[in-house]
């Protein structure tokens, strides 16, 4: 009798929880789901969406023996081939440097870290022009590093190497920030028992931390990769732009449009922009990985 009684009282909390919080979103004055998703939509629409269907409107006027031509021809696939390299390379680059300056920004206090935390976004709000004319300046055959370079017989200018500088330059950050939240949470009494088990540093490191900093260094690294495709400004002044040597992919596209052959640029940027979307979705995978792997 006693539970008869008192059950319908111990779920009225509940559900006065239920109807107050469906009241609450009744009348809450926040702005609503359908609104906010009008403005999502027109705002996406305006400013991705409609664009890149314009771009692929222009391609569609091409027929598929005009579009192959375009793309099979030797200069397209020099630059995507110099473009590809270079960015891959300097992803991997940035992997590796960028493990290691994340690590120290959260690991070690010392003098002058927060001058060295705001150098790492220096590459965002850096305009890629003064980007290249600098790195330029700095690696060309009488430049500061440039003469050090070349002396070794490095030519870092007016090469793929100087190429591989400049996206390196403007892919760093991405890699940095994408590690120092995960390093944040990252609890250091899992490091303190494996050291009190008996593991070394690079047993440490290698088999507990590595493998829970490899998916954020993956995206990190994607995400790199995929801002080195499309960069244009801090590339073209240190590349040379040299057809077959040192022209990139953003660099044929403005030589076509150059030339008014429209229809060629936007055969080539939909290419681009195919092979984008595809890093872009890689690394959207990356990222949910990396959380089901953090939760387990």
């Amino acid at each position: 009798m006693p539970c008869i009684l008192f059950e319908p009282f111990s779920r009225t909390p509940d559900f006065l929880e239920i109807m107050i919080t469906k009241q609450f979103k009744r009348h809450s004055v926040l702005p609503g789901f359908g609104l906010t998703l009008s403005f999502t939509l027109f705002y996406l629409s305006a400013a991705a969406l409609i664009p890149l269907l314009t771009l692929f409107w222009r391609t569609s006027a091409m027929d598929w023996a005009s579009f192959l031509r375009v793309l099979g021809s030797p200069r397209t696939l020099a630059a995507f081939k110099l473009t590809l390299m270079t960015s891959f390379l300097s992803a991997l680059i940035n992997g590796a440097f960028g493990l290691l300056v994340a690590w120290v920004l959260v690991r070690y206090d010392f003098p002058g870290k927060k001058l060295a935390d705001a150098v790492v976004d220096l590459p965002f709000a850096l305009p890629t022009a003064v980007a290249g004319i600098a790195l330029t300046t700095l690696y060309a055959p009488n430049g500061w590093f440039g003469k050090c370079l070349y002396k070794l017989g490095i030519q870092s200018a007016f090469s793929p190497v100087g190429i591989v500088i400049a996206l390196t330059f403007i892919g760093f950050p991405f890699v940095v920030r994408t590690l120092e939240p995960i390093l944040q949470d990252l609890d250091v009494e899992i490091e303190e028992a494996a050291f009190s088990l008996g593991a070394g540093r690079w047993q440490t490191f290698s088999r507990i931390v590595f493998p829970m900093l490899l998916p954020g260094l993956l995206t990190g690294s994607a995400m790199a990769f995929a801002r080195a495709l499309g960069e244009y400004g801090s590339v073209v002044f240190i590349a040379g732009n040299m057809p077959f040597k040192t022209e990139i992919l953003p660099l044929l596209i403005m030589t076509k449009l150059e030339q008014y052959d429209y229809s060629g640029a936007a055969a080539v940027a939909s290419a681009a922009l195919l092979i984008s979307f595809i890093l872009l979705l890689a690394i959207n995978f990356l990222h949910a990985w990396s959380q089901r792997y953090q939760e387990v």
